[in-house]
């Protein structure tokens, strides 16, 4: 598929989001962009969530994630599944108890000026570079199979992209993308189905007849428990699954500024439990297309992309997809869940970032009536010129696989916001606000150098005994990984931890 075909299919697709736009943003009130009048239907909600969470990440990094870790990833998958059922009955009758716009005000109410405004800073870090993930992501297949044919720099790329996502945003926010998050979940998963069916077809292979197939056989070990000193051990992946959850939707803006549009508690309760049976199967049929895809690159012996002369294992669906012979389906389908995924989550980011902007930090609610909507008009292009600039200078810093890449970053920038959540739902105490900021400063600082004890350990060993051509640290952290306990995803709940005990120390004590 050339790249003329894809700008077409690109500029179709954004008309019709332009048009969802017009419709749902004819009024343009504060009270619409950032709560969509909480009149959303809850099924409408929970069906867009699934794209929103799934993302770009998901739609390609996690196919191309399989060849190395299996089907490890679903063991994290059932973890969100129970982190969504307590986000329900935990933090969701909260939230709608206090009648919350952001959710960050409930530590305000419940600690003070100095929490709400260092939970909404957590937030605002952690989003910032979840959304610049994802959109990265995409930005690099569209300028390697498009843009790069015209010699359009990957600077503009960016641009055109976040431009794109601020105009059909600008007016409508939250319930806009309450049904372009529709609409891009359809396609996305459209998208997933139609290229399994393509793969299949090629290799001659039934449904059944693939899942008992030797090939398939290689790649589809989900549990894994032999060593719990492995980064996958399953209760590490379950528990940091778990947590992940709990952090990145149930004490995100993002996520629950969605929730929050569902006309009572009752209604977001369905909303999150539907939401997050779906979310279990779809990311499960993911993993069956990442295998898939695997299979016919050996098959076919297809090379694997490469970015900045490195192989990337991110692009080998989009390779495949609009370079292989699958036939035209499937890069039409690609290209509209590709673009489906990425919108789905980074539209609803650029939203939730200005309405935590907005409500945690300038306090728009005492602004003069008369400016509030131009504040917020203001700060929504703050917000868009600095996503363009992080996912630019992502192209030069990113070098691992794009979803264990966000998932590690997570447990360090919503550990702090699990432990503030967690001492204000399960004690009584108060805090003395000088010290707040000592706390989640200090919690990722000491979860991070627990990370890398197993390395700073074999690092002051006698290494000369190991057989290593690479410089010291390198040689550490190798020996580290083969001998010595890894951390994976449980760091998130022991920074959250960490978190909790500097509070609990932290404390009024009258």
């Amino acid at each position: 598929m050339n790249a003329s075909n894809i700008l077409i299919l690109i500029v179709g697709y954004f008309i019709l989001l332009f048009a969802i736009s017009y419709i749902t943003g004819k009024n343009d009130s504060n009270s619409i962009f950032f709560s969509a009048g909480k009149n959303a239907p809850w099924y409408i909600v929970a069906f867009g969530m699934v794209g929103a969470s799934l993302s770009g990440v998901t739609f390609i990094s996690v196919p191309g994630w399989i060849e190395s870790s299996q089907f490890s990833y679903l063991q994290v998958v059932f973890g969100y599944f129970f982190g969504y059922l307590i986000v329900s009955q935990v933090l969701l009758p909260v939230y709608y108890k206090l009648n919350l716009t952001s959710i960050y005000e409930y530590l305000n109410f419940r600690f003070g000026t100095v929490a709400h405004k260092t939970g909404a800073f957590y937030f605002f870090v952690s989003r910032l570079l979840g959304a610049s993930f994802r959109l990265f992501l995409v930005s690099i297949v569209l300028q390697q199979f498009v843009f790069d044919q015209w010699n359009i720099p990957f600077p503009v790329t960016v641009t055109i992209s976040v431009i794109l996502i601020w105009i059909y945003t600008y007016r409508g926010g939250i319930k806009t993308i309450v049904w372009t998050d529709t609409l891009q979940t359809f396609f996305m998963i459209l998208a997933v189905f139609i290229s399994i069916f393509e793969l299949l077809n090629n290799l001659n292979w039934s449904f059944i007849e693939f899942l008992k197939s030797e090939e398939f056989s290689n790649y589809n070990t989900v549990f894994f428990t032999d060593n719990i000193m492995e980064r996958h051990h399953f209760l590490k992946s379950f528990i940091g699954g778990m947590f992940v959850t709990i952090c990145m939707t149930g004490l995100d803006q993002d996520m629950m500024q969605k929730n929050l549009t569902c006309k009572s508690l009752k209604d977001a309760q369905k909303n999150m439990f539907v939401f997050s049976i779906v979310l279990v199967i779809v990311t499960y049929f993911f993993m069956i297309l990442g295998s898939l895809l695997f299979i016919f690159k050996n098959k076919n012996e297809i090379l694997m992309p490469l970015m900045n002369g490195q192989p990337k294992t991110d692009l080998l669906f989009p390779e495949i997809a609009l370079n292989g012979e699958l036939g035209i389906l499937l890069s039409i389908t690609f290209i509209l869940g590709l673009i489906a995924a990425a919108y789905s989550s980074a539209d609803s980011a650029l939203t939730s970032l200005t309405t935590s902007f907005c409500i945690d930090f300038i306090d728009i609610k005492n602004k003069k009536a008369s400016i509030q909507k131009s504040i917020r008009k203001k700060v929504h292009v703050l917000m868009s010129i600095t996503l363009i600039l992080i996912i630019i200078l992502f192209k030069y810093v990113l070098s691992s696989n794009i979803i264990d890449s966000l998932l590690t970053v997570a447990s360090y920038t919503y550990g702090p916001l699990l432990g503030l959540f967690a001492f204000g739902l399960y004690t009584n105490y108060s805090l003395r606000e000088k010290y707040i900021y000592a706390v989640v400063i200090l919690a990722p600082i000491l979860t991070y150098i627990l990370s890398i004890s197993p390395t700073l350990y074999a690092y002051n060993l006698d290494l000369n005994i190991i057989e290593c051509t690479q410089e010291k640290w390198l040689c550490a952290k190798s020996f580290a990984l083969s001998n010595f306990y890894q951390f994976g995803y449980e760091l998130l709940p022991i920074n959250g931890l960490i978190t909790f005990v500097g509070l609990y120390l932290s404390r009024n004590k009258g």
